[in-house]
């Protein structure tokens, strides 16, 4: 696929679009609309995960997966003073490095609507030495919306919650924003849908919840959907660039897609991940290797909690993982839709994964 073929617009809409883990009904709204154009079928589940389900030839059935949450917050405690401007307190929904925090702006979703806020930071030549070189916590955050205590309370509750406020541009070779995690592989997975006519496998493309907090949203698809096979598609870590040796990078921008062989929290079925290197092989689509040292992903989810489940991921090297300036590769992420859509178009059923 030519990178120049694929639309930033729909890339852009899905990352800037929010939803955390639990609240994923913003974005869950545009997964379903997507895909109602090219799916037979689509469901929701008690948790919102979103099935999609297109109809192949035989009763072999793969489960495709991307998350749809990204990580955020949720507002734990109004505080201030009566004569006074009211602040936010944090609790994180996923893991956050709270360095990369200060001076952001924020959306603060209340029941009557958004409000826009910012995270404060302290101008740094009024701390002293020790407060400079203090590592923050989420717990030492706070969200300034610019309203006094009273008003404030009024309009935000605990239980509302946070997520960061940024667009997604195209820069250079790049595309870079919020919450790429993991919404580049939703984007990819429904842009492979659209491409799929009548696959002889059916192909179940489930967006999955709660992913950022424990795979919860995979671990229930894996009993419900209860597939022959599952593929994951997530984020991997790029860290090709300055302070990190050559053995640290785990992938590089611009390499191609990144088919995984482990995790902290899966290793693959070796027989998947091999016919993902001989399908990338045959129709020439650029790809690297994944040896992830921590974290992660809905492969894991669907490995096991249905029985023995081969499984196998494909993921899309990012760059500044978990902040709000992730950036992707744009040839990667069309090597990732091409070889998705590859492999789907070649599972048949016929191939022996078991080891």
């Amino acid at each position: 696929m030519d990178p120049a073929e694929f639309d930033i617009d729909v890339l852009a809409e899905l990352t800037e679009t929010s939803g955390v883990p639990g609240y994923e009904d913003r974005i869950r709204d545009l997964v379903v609309d997507h895909l109602e154009e090219s799916v037979d079928r689509v469901r929701t589940d008690a948790m919102g995960n979103v099935v999609g389900t297109l109809e192949g030839s035989s009763e072999y059935a793969v489960a495709v997966a991307a998350h749809m949450d990204e990580i955020g917050f949720m507002v734990r405690h109004v505080r201030g003073k009566d004569d006074g401007f009211g602040f936010l307190e944090l609790d994180a929904l996923g893991g956050w490095d709270a360095r990369v925090l200060k001076a952001q702006r924020v959306t603060v979703h209340t029941e009557d609507g958004d409000l826009p806020g910012v995270i404060g930071s302290p101008p740094p030549h009024t701390l002293d030495e020790e407060e400079r070189e203090k590592t923050p916590d989420v717990e030492d955050v706070f969200v300034d919306v610019g309203l006094p205590t009273e008003e404030l309370e009024e309009r935000v509750s605990p239980g509302d919650l946070v997520t960061m406020d940024q667009t997604t541009e195209r820069v250079g070779e790049m595309v870079t924003g919020k919450a790429l995690d993991d919404r580049v592989c939703l984007f990819a997975m429904l842009e492979a849908a659209d491409r799929l006519e009548r696959p002889d496998a059916t192909i179940h493309f489930c967006a999955t919840v709660q992913e950022e907090v424990g795979l919860r949203g995979a671990r229930a698809l894996g009993v419900d959907v209860d597939p022959d096979l599952a593929i994951a598609l997530d984020v991997t870590v790029a860290n090709d660039v300055p302070g990190f040796d050559a053995g640290e990078h785990v992938t590089k921008l611009g390499e191609g897609a990144a088919i995984k062989l482990k995790d902290s929290s899966v290793i693959t079925n070796p027989k998947v991940h091999r016919r993902m290197k001989a399908v990338a092989e045959g129709e020439e689509i650029d790809y690297q290797l994944e040896i992830l040292p921590a974290g992660g992903t809905d492969t894991a989810g669907f490995q096991r909690t249905a029985g023995a489940k081969p499984v196998g991921a494909i993921s899309v090297p990012t760059r500044y993982l978990h902040t709000v300036t992730e950036a992707a590769h744009v040839d990667d992420i069309a090597a990732t839709i091409d070889l998705l859509e590859a492999f789907l178009e070649t599972e048949n059923g016929e191939h022996d994964y078991t080891l």
